[in-house]
Formats: C-alpha cells, structure tokens, sequence
C-alpha cells in the first residue's frame, strides 16, 4: 500500500512514526494529514535507507536542491559530489534533473549514495531517448513517455514531476494570452512541441489513470509540474497560469483519490505582491495539497544573485503557506551550478524557509534563533558557531578576521554587548 493508503486505513507507517518524532507531533496528526492529502511523505517502495521527510500542512517547510547532468557539462563523479554537498548544507530532498550523458546510470549512482529522497523529470529521459534513436524529441511514442516514468519507479525515484496540466486548452490559451516569455519549464518545452508537432493531447493528461498505476505500485509521489509558470514578472498570475492550476487541482483529487500521494508546484517569477495570492490560489483549487514552489523569484535583473532573489521569495511564500522550497542558486540563468552554487542555494533557501517557520509558529523554530541572542550577548563563539545555520561559513569568516579581544573584529574594543555587559555583570566568554 501507499502512505496515503496506509494512512486512510488508520495505520501508522515507520515513516510516518519517523516524521512525527522529528517535528515534534503526535504521529496520529502525521496520519491524519497524510489521510487527508495535506501532507506527503515521498518515499518508493524500492528506495531503501532514505531518511523520511514530510511535506505539508503544520510541518517545518522543505528545501530542495537540484543537481544534474547538461548536454554541456557533468558526469556521476561531478553529481555525486553535489549531491553531497546538497546533504550537507542540509537539502531535505535533491532532484537529479540530468539531461546529458547516461541518464540512467547518473540517476542509479544517485539513488544509490543518497540517504534523502530524490526526485526527477522523467520526460528528460524520454525526450532525449528519442533524439538519440530518432533525431528528434517529438519523434517519441506515448509508450516512450511512459516507459520512462516506470524506468524511473522501479529504480526507486520517490517523487516525480509530470507536466500532466499542459493541454490544448492550455496552449490554446497561451497564443491568446500574449505572453512575454512564453515557456520556460524544460519540461513543459518538451511536452508542447511534442503536441502541436503530432497534434495530439499531452499524454499525460489523456492517459492519467496509466500514470496513476505506476505510482501506486512504486508509491510514487506525484508533483504535478508547472509547464506554464510565468518566466518573467510580466507574465505572473496570468490566464495561462490559472488555467494549468485549475487543471492541476482536478488531477491533484484524481490521484488522492486513487491513493496516489500528490504535491502541486508553483510559479517562478512572482512580484512581490502576488506571492500570499497565488499560494491562497493554490491552496484553494488543490484542496490543500502540499505545495512546492520555485523561489518565487522576485525580480529578473538579479542574475548572479538568483539565490537572494529566490530566498526573498520563498520566505513569503512559505509564511504564507507554501510548504516546500526548491532552491535556486547564484548561477541560475548564467550556467550549469558547481558545487560552491549548490551549497550558496541551499543555505539561502534554508534562511528563507527557517525565517518563515518562526511566523508560521512551527514547533521549535524560534527556539535556536534565542539560543543565538544569548550566545551573542555572552560573546561566546563556539555556541554561536553551533547553533549558525551554515557553521562551516562561520568559523571560516570569524577565523579568518578575528579581534584580538572577545568581540569580532567589527567593533573591536568598542563592542556594545561587551562594553554594556561590563555594566550589568555579564562575563564575555574568550575564546
């Protein structure tokens, strides 16, 4: 059975227990919400050793990192290496988005190494299947679509994006809408050309219930893919969008309703303004779904600095609902991420998500945010490092400039905390 199976039947699964101890809750609430749709636990059957992660309602919000292979760059060497990374600045979860090389075996080797769930876009590989047998992505058959989804389940992939809400009725309504920077999902490319060049409904959106069988034997999380999202601020909350949305709702109950877990993403570049619309617009028309979204990113002229944009975004969003973040890093729309990029998108999207816990009230979140006052106001170093969200960056910086007295080198001998603790009786601590 699938965790939402399990869940509808009254049992509690080891991972829903896992969950549950480390939010802090009951692991009957844990059931309940999985039960519900509202929350998801991405977990294959055939993926062992993975530490289970919960995404959705009363949880800490998720951060994702994306690592992978292009036609230009990368091997399994290069991405095992962020997919380290990626663990160790603290990734709930990493999507092998691998589009170059041997997808296959990138995605096994991945799989194989990671102790997280994983992720991936299995019309990459069918696509790019299809120019290598064909010369062309939309020389692939339906059954190419599909063999690619199973491919993907039966190697232990945990949750998958499917573009299933680009349709005709989509595309019809993006010629009239007028966009500025029509597609820019990957996917989302894949699937149109394949469309308009056969002439044919997205696949799957026709054949749904085939896709929903191989979830539910795999138990396969279902994250219904944003093919439509806006690339651009001038293209945000458009008809486009809303239309894709309104078809992911109904597919969103389609899936809960056959016991397949399902999770609904969301635009990516956002004014600020409209981040608490679209997430209510979502929650809304997806009945409560765990929702993932891309940054939001919030302005399109930071390039090199994406990952402030996208942590800027994300904060919003999260404490307005959204439940998962997918990082975005300083190289987003310049080039292929190394592993500094990785590591730099991760922590800013795990300040963005920790900053929105705090407003979100989530059990525990404020509490380490206290410990850091404190240790600030003792001037004790090392506790401070501890508690940092990046403390490697920590001890690094501080190290490297650090004041010969017990201050930072900031202030020096005129620190505020250390000249007024003098007053009230408050011994720094030297390291």
């Amino acid at each position: 059975m699938t965790q939402l199976e399990m869940a509808r039947k009254g049992n509690i699964s080891p991972q829903m227990e896992s969950v549950a101890s480390a939010e802090g809750l009951d692991p009957e609430i844990i059931r309940q919400r999985v039960a519900a749709g509202t929350v998801v636990l991405p977990a294959n059957v055939r993926h062992h050793g993975i530490v289970p992660c919960g995404i959705g309602q009363g949880l800490s919000t998720k951060v994702n990192a994306n690592i992978g292979t292009s036609s230009d760059f990368g091997n399994i060497d290069t991405e095992l290496e962020k997919l380290r990374v990626a663990i160790n600045a603290g990734a709930d979860t990493v999507m092998d988005l691998s589009t170059g090389g041997d997808i296959p075996s990138v995605r096994r080797a991945i799989l194989a190494a990671s102790n997280r769930p994983i992720g991936t876009v299995p019309i990459y590989q069918a696509g790019i299947g299809a120019i290598e047998k064909h010369g062309a992505i939309v020389k692939m058959s339906v059954n190419d679509v599909f063999q690619g989804v199973e491919d993907n389940a039966r190697d232990g992939v945990d949750f998958i994006t499917v573009h299933c809400g680009v349709s005709m009725a989509a595309i019809d309504r993006l010629k009239k809408q007028g966009r500025v920077t029509d597609i820019v999902s990957r996917g989302g490319a894949f699937t149109v050309g394949w469309m308009l060049h056969n002439d044919h409904e997205n696949p799957l959106y026709e054949y749904f219930d085939r896709l929903l069988d191989i979830a539910l034997e795999y138990d396969v999380t279902l994250s219904l893919g944003d093919g439509m999202r806006p690339g651009s601020l001038a293209d945000a909350t458009d008809r486009t969008q809303v239309q894709e949305l309104i078809t992911l709702g109904e597919l969103a109950q389609r899936a809960q309703d056959a016991g397949v877990q399902v999770m609904v993403e969301g635009p990516g570049h956002i004014p600020l303004d409209q981040i608490e619309t679209n997430v209510r617009l979502q929650k809304a028309l997806c009945k409560g779904a765990p929702f993932y979204v891309l940054g939001p990113l919030v302005t399109d002229i930071a390039a090199g600095y994406d990952h402030i944009t996208g942590a800027i975004g994300g904060a919003i969003a999260a404490m307005h609902g959204a439940d998962f973040l997918c990082y975005v890093t300083p190289s987003e729309h310049l080039a292929i991420p190394d592993v500094d990029d990785v590591r730099e998108g991760v922590i800013a999207s795990r300040i963005a998500a920790h900053a929105a816990d705090i407003v979100k009230g989530i059990r525990g979140a404020g509490d380490r945010d206290r410990q850091m006052a404190l240790a600030r106001k003792r001037l004790d170093w090392e506790e401070q490092a501890s508690v940092a969200l990046d403390p490697e960056k920590f001890r690094r910086v501080h190290g490297q400039r650090a004041s010969t007295g017990s201050a930072c080198s900031m202030c020096g001998q005129y620190c505020a905390m250390d000249l007024v603790g003098k007053y009230l009786g408050v011994k720094a601590v030297r390291c």
